[in-house]
């Protein structure tokens, strides 16, 4: 039996203390969470205090099956795997018991003897206990409805039908029942029959969490015809339930909790399918979900319920300081960020920058992959920009709730093309950071993270795009940071190289490439002029970067060679750490690496295939560049000839004439050393004028 693991708590006569089994799994862990972090003599709709020393209401213990890695501080202490006796030992000495089979099916049997054994034992109880029972709304699943557009109350649970696979979650259910009856002063027990949970990094929705979030191609599966209506129930308003059943003891001792949402499955799995862009959903027979090797049979069931369900119970007998009262579609947002905190799917944002060829977007690609990030090319995001604009002005979204969406998109598209027309293809600067801006907020870039490619060029383009607009704090004042904290990059690399480098680098590549990223001579030294320009100045965007203390990673380019590249990235990983997204499965890594080296090798055939060209068009460049600079030193040499010949008769003229004359007097001058010696030297000369006769 594990070691229990003690807090440094305030001991009180009337803390109270708890047991739940299976502490380490979801619900139950939020369960324990939830009752380790209430206050003795406090309501829960008070707002809860932070200050040291405050005396715990509940002091939470309970077992751990030991199948997962997580850490729970606030559980006062721990068993791993218990014999019968060792646990009513330990169930003897709480107050309150709670038996949580929504997970795990095999604690079906343990929580029947659980409360078998506490019965038997009441002579031995040295106060009152209570022993709660968190089940599940499948034991409703074939019951039938009266009228369809009546939801079924904890008022009828006695005419509820189980599915076939949860007949002994509802035979428990009427043993604990039954055991209540008993004496309740000394051994009250409630059954929580518990609708399908989610929030706090999901369970038996996280199949259609992890496939949204992993941005996979192919539609996520409605399994059936979508409208079966599915309760459900944030994992945290379960426990806040639990909560209240423990502080007021309700005389219904059967009650279900869930909230008052009634979505349908396909209205979930779209809400769901949409979390990191505009998602898509396929109606597949419900039969396909068992061959779905991420599903098993216990959470593919839950999925297919049927059930309009309405709690009265908890409405009317508890004051209940709801997260989710609406459900998981109305609070997706929120609940898709719980997820991604308590599944460490946290964003990475990147910026690369560096002078033109020095191998930015090659980088960018690499960091995209291997991170799973977006990539992001100013090209690419303005015509993307203008195809959804385009796409949105010819399709408006009928439920669109802002009837001016429409017209604010032709607005924009039209300023776009506008723009570009007169710019010569290009956006004015502040269309420009309109564009990008609203890119790196959307979704993807948000929640999975970025890698900006060779933008922002200077200090003012950086503090323009990353600014933080004005927002009240709950005071009403207005507050301002300096900058956007969910779209500044947390990592800023700076590729450089030297121009002779960077020149030859362009020279060699094939005349396709210096075509597609506009690398014709004049244009490349431009723009190398033009980036070491920028980067002479006091204030660049690596300084606007530095200032907030995001200090640039500098890593020097030297080579093109391959252990370079790959030296080169180390470099890189082992200052961004480890991906902070999914994995991929064995067998996906297997697809994924054939893909690879079907890929590799279609690529090396069409490279061995276009060797000759490219190395012909290279060495043709190269000969033209070496043809046009000889040609440009003959006409130089040409020019410097035809100016000798020009000058020659010039000074022969002058040496003839007048050099002599004028060397003798400027010898004179230096022996004399006169006052004025213009003067003297022109006197000289009418002196000795050999033509003045």
């Amino acid at each position: 039996m594990a070691e229990p693991r003690m807090e440094k708590l305030k001991v009180s006569p009337h803390v109270r203390r708890v047991f739940i089994n299976n502490i380490d799994s979801y619900a139950s862990k939020c369960i324990a969470q939830c009752l380790s972090e209430r206050v003795a003599g406090q309501t829960e709709t008070e707002e809860e205090e932070e200050e040291e020393g405050k005396t715990r209401a509940f002091h939470v213990v309970g077992t751990v099956s030991g199948k997962y890695d997580v850490d729970i501080p606030y559980v006062l202490e721990e068993y791993l795997q218990p014999n019968r006796d060792e646990l009513l030992a330990k169930l003897m000495d709480c107050d309150i018991v709670i038996y949580n089979i929504t997970q795990h099916a095999e604690q079906v049997d343990e929580a029947l003897w659980a409360v078998s054994a506490l019965h038997n034992e009441m002579g031995r109880f040295s106060g009152s206990k209570m022993f709660i029972l968190v089940s599940t709304v499948m034991t409703w699943t074939c019951s039938k409805p009266v009228d369809p557009d009546v939801p079924f109350t904890d008022e009828i649970f006695w005419g509820r039908k189980a599915h076939p696979n949860f007949k002994p979650h509802i035979d428990l259910e009427k043993k604990v029942v039954k055991i209540g009856k008993t004496n309740r002063t000394l051994f009250s027990t409630y059954v929580v029959a518990s609708g399908l949970q989610y929030g706090m990094g999901e369970h038996v929705f996280h199949y259609l969490f992890k496939a949204s979030w992993r941005g996979q191609e192919y539609e996520i599966p409605v399994f059936g015809d979508g409208t079966n209506i599915v309760p459900t129930i944030h994992v945290s308003d379960l426990a806040s339930v639990i909560q209240n059943v423990i502080e007021h003891q309700p005389e219904p001792y059967y009650l279900l909790a869930v909230d008052s949402s009634n979505n349908t499955l396909e209205d979930i799995v779209k809400e769901v399918a949409s979390i990191i862009r505009p998602g898509k959903v396929q109606k597949r027979p419900f039969e396909e979900a068992f061959l779905t090797k991420d599903l098993s049979t216990m959470e593919i069931v839950p999925l297919l319920v049927n059930l309009r369900m309405e709690a009265v119970h908890i409405k009317e007998l508890f004051s209940i300081n709801w997260l989710c009262e609406t459900g998981l579609v109305d609070n997706i947002e929120l609940v898709a960020e719980e997820y991604q905190k308590a599944r460490g799917l946290l964003p990475i944002r990147l910026c690369v920058l560096g002078p033109p060829a020095v191998g930015k977007s090659t980088v960018c690609r690499q960091i995209s992959e291997y991170y799973k990030l977006q990539y992001i090319t100013l090209e690419e995001t303005i015509s993307e920009t203008i195809s959804q604009l385009e796409d949105n002005v010819r399709n408006p979204d009928p439920d669109a709730e802002n009837e001016d969406s429409a017209s604010e998109a032709t607005e924009l598209l039209n300023s776009l093309k506008n723009s570009m027309e007169q710019n010569g293809g290009f956006l004015d600067d502040q269309l420009l950071m309109k564009v990008v801006r609203n890119k790196l907020m959307s979704n993807p870039c948000r929640k999975q993270g970025f890698v900006l490619d060779g933008f922002p060029k200077t200090y003012e383009q950086a503090q323009e795009l990353f600014y933080a607009e004005e927002h009240e704090s709950e005071d009403g004042a207005s507050q301002t940071s300096s900058y956007n904290k969910k779209m500044m990059p947390e990592f800023v690399l700076c590729l450089d190289a030297s121009d002779v480098f960077l020149k030859d680098r362009v020279m060699m590549l094939p005349e396709r490439l210096v075509r597609e990223h506009n690398y014709e001579q004049e244009h490349f030294l431009r723009r190398l002029a033009r980036y070491r320009g920028n980067n002479e100045e006091e204030e660049t965007a690596l300084n606007y970067f530095d200032e907030l203390d995001i200090t640039p990673l500098y890593l020097e380019i030297t080579s093109s060679d391959e252990p370079d590249c790959l030296l080169l990235m180390q470099k890189i990983m082992d200052m961004v750490g480890q991906p902070r997204t999914y994995g991929l499965a064995s067998q996906e890594v297997e697809e994924e690496e054939r893909r690879k080296a079907e890929e590799k090798m279609r690529r090396e055939a069409q490279e061995k295939a276009e060797e000759r060209t490219e190395a012909e068009e290279a060495k043709h460049r190269a000969a033209l560049w070496e043809e046009r600079t000889k040609s440009l030193e003959e006409v130089m040499k040409q020019e410097e000839e035809v100016l000798e010949a020009k000058s020659l008769p010039m000074r022969n003229y002058l040496m003839e004439h007048v050099m002599t004359t004028l060397t003798q007097g400027l010898m004179e001058c230096c022996t004399a050393g006169p006052q004025d010696p213009v003067d003297f030297l022109a006197e000289f000369l009418m002196k000795n004028n050999p033509f003045n006769y």
